[in-house]
């Protein structure tokens, strides 16, 4: 699979991010996925922005997303769509009751519109990341509404929000697959601390919450039922282990790697017996001159994790076109498979990045082949794939 950063959410300087057009895969949304089908990927991650869509409350303008629908049904391209990926409409209160009613609103009127374009089974990920959504805008106040000490209030907000979207996709079309994309993590104490053990553990037990939260397990008034837990979708990356307290990272790129480094196919498979859910990696990737040598050892890594048992379904490279810092728009990362070239006029040429082209076509050959739905595989059968 393939991601489109698509973050929506309001800057410190109170600028509203809008990653799909500051990347302008809204202009040459039809380019990009024609250039992932050659690559041989058929499948992708993608973002209806919502603050577009619902200019004022209840009124839905689908004008932004219809390009893409419209270039996802040419190209064969299987869309799992983001509907809150950290942004919402200007004016509505992330704390407020009115924001679980609008965005089951918007849900409803969105699966509504997508079913008009194709009888393919729609996929949604309701809300991206509750956990983390949960820690940056409600816990330690990085990004808006820059709430500190309310991350426990956000989650729960979070995961109304998401079973209320549910309910309302599912009333439009019971076929629908939901995923539930959370960061898979490892928080360990520092050395020689053994004191923090206690804490560092409970650190890494919160990053099940979201997925408990939805299933009824835990926070039971929250209105949860283990059928709202459909499609587990976890992200991972380089810096997705530390020590608590201090928040140092366990450095994936130094060798000998730390021995506390508990590899990738140990962590989903974890994940998996604890849910026993359909799963897949939602998100991950690195960056610079460190992107083929992180898809190897991904690779190797989901290769041992199909081998122990765990079904992995897919592996999204995320993102799939390189992104800047959201607060700092002249720091690009370069962790796409697509880098840019910007020309004269503004206009950003993706320029392939060689080394990683090469390490995905021999990740691809290594892994499953995809099972295409019927309009994918007669649109690979008149394209030759």
């Amino acid at each position: 699979m393939a991601g489109f950063e698509s973050a929506t959410h309001i800057t410190r300087a109170g600028h509203r991010l809008d990653m799909i057009a500051a990347t302008q895969h809204d202009r040459f949304v039809e380019d990009d996925y024609r250039r992932l089908v050659d690559a041989g990927i058929r499948s992708v991650r993608d973002t209806v922005r919502w603050h577009l869509i619902e200019g004022s409350p209840g009124t839905y303008d689908f004008s932004s997303l219809d390009p893409m629908l419209r270039a996802a049904q040419n190209e064969g391209v299987q869309v799992a769509w983001d509907l809150c990926h950290y942004g919402w409409p200007d004016g509505l209160d992330l704390f407020a009751p009115e924001f679980v009613d609008r965005f089951a609103r918007f849900c409803r009127a969105t699966a509504r519109h997508i079913g008009t374009w194709s009888d393919d089974v729609p996929i949604y990920t309701p809300i991206n990341e509750i956990s983390f959504f949960a820690w940056a805008a409600g816990e330690v106040g990085w990004f808006y509404p820059y709430g500190k000490g309310r991350g426990g209030e956000v989650k729960r907000q979070l995961v109304r929000a998401c079973i209320a979207a549910i309910d309302e996709i599912r009333a439009v079309d019971r076929r629908a697959r939901i995923l539930t994309v959370e960061p898979i993590i490892h928080v360990v104490p520092p050395k020689d601390h053994p004191e923090f053990e206690a804490e560092a553990t409970a650190y890494s037990n919160s990053q099940f919450e979201a997925w408990d939260m939805l299933s009824g397990a835990l926070c039971p008034e929250l209105g949860g039922k283990p059928e709202y837990l459909d499609v587990i979708g976890v992200n991972f990356y380089h810096d997705n282990q530390w020590e608590q307290p201090g928040g140092k990272k366990i450095a994936w790129h130094v060798h000998p790697r730390d021995a506390r480094w508990v590899p990738f196919h140990k962590l989903i498979k974890r994940t998996y017996e604890r849910y026993r859910r359909p799963i897949f990696v939602a998100e991950t990737s690195h960056v610079g001159v460190g992107r083929a040598e992180w898809l190897r050892e991904m690779t190797d890594e989901v290769v041992l994790a199909i081998e122990n048992g765990v079904p992995v379904e897919a592996v999204c490279l995320y993102p799939i076109i390189d992104r800047f810092e959201w607060e700092n728009p002249r720091h690009w990362h370069n962790s796409g498979l697509w880098d840019y070239h910007i020309e004269a006029d503004g206009t950003f040429t993706r320029v392939l990045n060689e080394e990683y082209a090469a390490e995905l076509r021999r990740s691809q050959q290594r892994l499953p082949a995809p099972t295409l739905s019927a309009p994918q595989a007669a649109a690979a059968r008149q394209s030759g794939v």
